[in-house]
């Protein structure tokens, strides 16, 4: 088994979920003292920056010259960067970040890892997110990222399919890491940027996404939870092609499925603005009886 992005968070308790089942478990790390922190028996540590071709070499090095001949039997494609921010405001190299990150890289691991995949007949499980379904105000720069990702994901598995290899999609909604915090730094850092018309338009929205992101992440599961999930995506027998965790998902996933757009827009947009300053105003209103 092969997990990326297991320094910390969902990454790491799915591999030691993994690992607890039996399995070993290549753990993808960035730095060494990550992989010292979640060595344990079943559990090898890789550095792995998957925007790395030399680590990409490495890692197939390892998977094919293993010297007890196991075969790979899954990829978990987990790794991944927070983004926030409105479109207007988040330069394109923020852009291209993001996606070379949460799209290309995964796309590099499962080109350099498919050879393997395809001898062993494995699965390759791909960690998208509610947002690779339903996008929102502030949310654009990942939830586009994600969404391609969900849209590789179903080019792949009809790909993939006629070979025996499967592929599964995992969709989390909030999940309670470090993960969440981590890109609240760069959404200050476009906010000192913004123009005063662009401030204008945006500081509500903007000031309020921590605290969104937050209440969001504190309804979540836990990382174990959201592991528990992963690894039934991994081993399970006649697996979905995707699997919901947590009740919110669920319920937003449903919604964007059936509910009218401007509805929808409506509902994301209200909780969005509980979170606003209090004394901001509401363009939305504003701009409907203008």
């Amino acid at each position: 088994m092969i997990v990326t992005g297991a320094s910390t968070g969902m990454g790491a308790a799915t591999a030691r979920e993994l690992a607890r089942r039996g399995f070993h478990v290549l753990a993808g790390v960035r730095r060494d003292s990550d992989g010292a922190a979640l060595r344990a028996a079943g559990i090898e540590p890789v550095i792995l920056d998957i925007t790395n071709q030399q680590h990409l070499a490495a890692l197939v090095a390892r998977v094919d010259g293993d010297p007890q001949r196991r075969p790979l039997r899954a990829l978990v494609n987990n790794a991944g960067i927070p983004a926030a921010g409105p479109i207007e405001v988040t330069p394109l190299d923020e852009w291209r970040r993001i996606f070379e990150v949460n799209l290309f890289g995964h796309i590099a691991v499962t080109q350099a890892l498919l050879p393997a995949l395809l001898r062993s007949k494995g699965r390759i499980v791909n960690i998208s997110s509610v947002n690779g379904k339903l996008s929102m105000a502030g949310y654009g720069p990942y939830a586009a990222s994600k969404h391609a990702m969900e849209a590789v994901s179903d080019a792949l598995r009809n790909e993939l399919a006629p070979d025996g290899v499967q592929v599964v999609v995992v969709e989390p909604g909030g999940v309670k890491t470090e993960m969440a915090g981590t890109g609240l730094a760069r959404l200050s850092q476009l906010s000192a940027g913004m123009t005063p018309e662009q401030n204008a338009r945006y500081g509500a929205l903007v000031q309020g996404l921590p605290s969104h992101v937050a209440a969001f992440t504190k309804a979540g599961v836990t990382s174990d939870v959201a592991a528990k999930t992963i690894a039934r995506a991994v081993i399970d027998r006649r697996p979905r092609t995707r699997y919901i965790i947590g009740a919110m998902a669920g319920f937003l996933i449903r919604a964007s499925r059936f509910l009218p757009d401007r509805l929808l827009d409506r509902m994301t947009n209200s909780d969005l603005r509980k979170h606003y300053p209090a004394e901001s105003g509401d363009r939305s209103t504003a701009a409907h009886h203008a």
